[in-house]
């Protein structure tokens, strides 16, 4: 097997989702020698290839959609409305396209060494990239950030087949609108993909084997998202274990027990469990790197055991989330420039849910508060209150705040409406300013806005809502 010297820099990133590409690129504005290796022919990971961007492409195409079919109620009367699912997808693959040359622009700007094959450690400093035609390029560095991600988590019996039990991967190459889905895990990529085929006119099933949706948020706003879901036509078993897939006419039959114990069949199967990380065949056997439950330990700045060898994103246990991996990759490449860093306070930290309407939040749930022993108040507003939501036809929701009832320091903030994840960045900045319920209530909002219903949340603390 021919091997040939790649060069030597200061930085080699093995993976180039959104960790990975973002610390290359912030390696690059500092100057630093970089270089990422990228397995596939294309930059840009599974976020956007097989998971965060084609999943919002679709969700924005559904959401215009149901938009269309009910606009007769804002006096918009259309005819003929006809979804074309084959130019939803050619559309969806345009945008993937047009982003994934943005990264390579934004490589070749940063001067970020491309080098494309398999990365994998041979001895700390040294890595190997195996190319399609075998051939090896060697890699030396002063540092490594390992940004491999990772891929659906399937347990037996419910492998893919090719057919018609599905991931994420083939839920976003469908030719064809399935006349009926199962959906196997409630969490975020389950319950949009249950959005996406319900407004395009699927029978929808979700089947969680814990007792609510979306099991990480709070569980006030879990049960409202239920409520609407299922108001939508969306059938919902939590408490529920998924015992058997077997293949029956026309699609599958999925044998359910605990809660429900019933037999439904549909179409397709879509396996949604979570996620595992890309963690095996890296060559970490051959590093001090210690590695639980597939997961690479690391410190607070993202440095494992192995002096110069950094790991980020969903390799390592800390929230799988494509921002997060960006907020992680930056930091790495700062501190091996050697400016001064702080870890990452993960419960500061945002998650955004974009089914109809979207889930989001960040701090702590009313749940974890009181788990820790924490003197709590909470204050709620709903958006039909508003007049935004009203103008728009769009009610359903509500925000809701979690302080310390002492001192007013706001320690969560939870939204459930169809623009939730364009409203959320407010409330992160409110945590990170470490802000109280009054300062937030007495911040001016422009009006008519939806952000209204944040100030109102914190007047409603203290139970004050002005509209309520």
């Amino acid at each position: 097997m021919a091997e040939t010297r790649g060069g030597s820099f200061d930085v080699v990133i093995i993976g180039s989702g959104p960790g990975g590409y973002v610390a290359a690129i912030r390696a690059g504005q500092l100057g630093l020698r970089t270089a990422i290796v990228e397995k596939d022919d294309k930059l840009g990971g599974t976020c956007l290839w097989r998971g965060c961007i084609p999943t919002k492409a679709l969700l924005h195409n559904a959401y215009l959609y149901e938009q269309i079919l009910n606009a007769k109620k804002l006096g918009i009367e259309v005819e003929g409305v006809k979804l074309n699912f084959p130019e939803v997808m050619k559309n969806k693959d345009l945008v993937l396209k047009r982003l994934g040359a943005g990264i390579g622009f934004l490589m070749k700007k940063n001067k970020v060494q491309v080098f494309t094959g398999m990365g994998t450690i041979r001895r700390p400093g040294l890595v190997e990239v195996a190319g399609a035609d075998k051939a090896v390029t060697l890699l030396e560095t002063k540092n490594t950030i390992i940004a491999t991600g990772s891929e659906a988590k399937v347990f037996p019996g419910m492998e893919p087949d090719g057919k018609g039990i599905i991931t994420n991967i083939e839920a976003l190459t469908l030719g064809a609108i399935p006349k009926s889905l199962v959906v196997i895990g409630a969490g975020a990529v389950g319950v949009e993909f249950a959005s996406i085929y319900r407004s395009y006119g699927g029978e929808v099933t979700i089947v969680e084997m814990l007792d609510q949706v979306l099991p990480l948020e709070d569980e006030e706003i879990a049960k409202e998202l239920r409520k609407l879901f299922e108001k939508r036509g969306i059938k919902i078993h939590t408490g529920t274990k998924t015992e058997s897939i077997k293949a029956a006419k026309g699609g599958y039959d999925v044998k359910l027990g605990g809660k429900s114990s019933e037999t439904v069949t549909a179409e397709k199967v879509l396996v949604a469990v979570g996620r595992t990380p890309n963690t095996a065949k890296l060559g970490l056997e051959n590093t001090k790197v210690k590695v639980e439950r597939g997961f690479i330990q690391v410190d607070g700045l993202m440095q494992t055991a192995e002096p110069g060898l950094y790991a980020i994103g969903d390799v390592v246990p800390t929230p799988l989330l494509a921002h997060v991996a960006s907020a992680e990759g930056i930091l790495a490449v700062e501190h091996i420039k050697g400016l001064d860093v702080h870890p990452i306070n993960y419960e500061r930290n945002p998650s955004v849910t974009y089914c109809d309407p979207q889930v989001a939040s960040v701090g702590l749930t009313e749940k974890k508060a009181r788990e820790r022993g924490l003197d709590i108040k909470v204050g709620k507003f709903p958006f039909m209150a508003l007049a935004k939501p009203r103008i728009e036809h769009e009610e359903d929701g509500f925000v809701k705040i979690v302080a310390d009832a002492k001192y007013g320091e706001i320690l969560g903030v939870h939204i459930l409406h169809a623009k939730a994840g364009d409203l959320i960045p407010e409330a992160v900045a409110v945590l990170n300013g470490e802000m109280t319920v009054e300062a937030l209530a007495h911040t001016i909002h422009p009006h008519p806005t939806l952000s209204e219903a944040i100030m109102e949340a914190a007047h409603a603390i203290y139970g004050s809502p002005i509209h309520l």
